[in-house]
């Protein structure tokens, strides 16, 4: 009688579960995000306050920002010089890497003129550091990850891809004058000829 009660108080501990069995049975599941979570998550792409809308004949707006290689950029830095700022969507992508190109190669025909030239995107430090070093690009890469520049520049807006509508840096070029006043603005850049078309204005001004 004993090696029957024996076996069947064996039998019955093997189908108990482990105490780890019951610990994950009774584990919820994630509970999915709310539509709160997720509209917050997308006004995180958006500007803190109003986009500006800037003329020619305006004061630049100052900014200091990060810059590839975890250096600093300010418009300070070219007080008495004319400027040129480039904003560019996304660091690495064709029309971006090809007029990022263009600037770097006129850069030194842009400094004969006394012009400096500085890009500006949305990308973090790393990615525009990355980018500098991957197509040996000569001219600063200015990182607004928190889109504080491109907002008070006005260059933030509504962009339309594939038939998708979203949020972005509207390509823009603003040409800075040695009186710290915006002397130029290119909005919807079209890339191809477009630095030499920079160029011919900032050696006229």
């Amino acid at each position: 009688m004993a090696r029957k009660s024996s076996k069947k108080s064996a039998s019955k501990s093997s189908l108990k579960p482990s105490p780890q069995a019951r610990r994950k049975a009774s584990a919820k599941p994630a509970a999915p995000a709310s539509r709160k979570t997720v509209k917050k998550s997308a006004k995180a792409a958006r500007p803190a306050g109003p986009v500006a809308t800037l003329q020619e004949g305006d004061l630049a707006p100052d900014f200091t920002l990060q810059r590839d290689g975890d250096l600093t950029l300010r418009l300070a830095d070219f007080t008495g010089r004319k400027l040129v700022i480039f904003f560019y969507p996304r660091a690495d992508t064709p029309g971006c890497t090809l007029e990022a190109v263009d600037f770097s190669r006129l850069k030194s025909r842009f400094e004969e003129a006394g012009t400096s030239i500085v890009g500006i995107s949305a990308d973090e430090v790393r990615a525009q550091t990355k980018f500098r070093d991957k197509h040996k690009l000569s001219v600063p890469l200015g990182a607004d990850a928190d889109l504080t520049t491109v907002t008070a520049y006005g260059v933030w807006g509504e962009k339309s891809m594939y038939g998708r509508t979203f949020l972005g840096i509207v390509r823009t070029t603003i040409l800075v004058g040695p009186d710290g006043r915006i002397a130029r603005i290119w909005r919807n850049v079209k890339v191809d000829g477009h630095a030499a078309e920079v160029l011919k204005i900032a050696q006229a001004l």
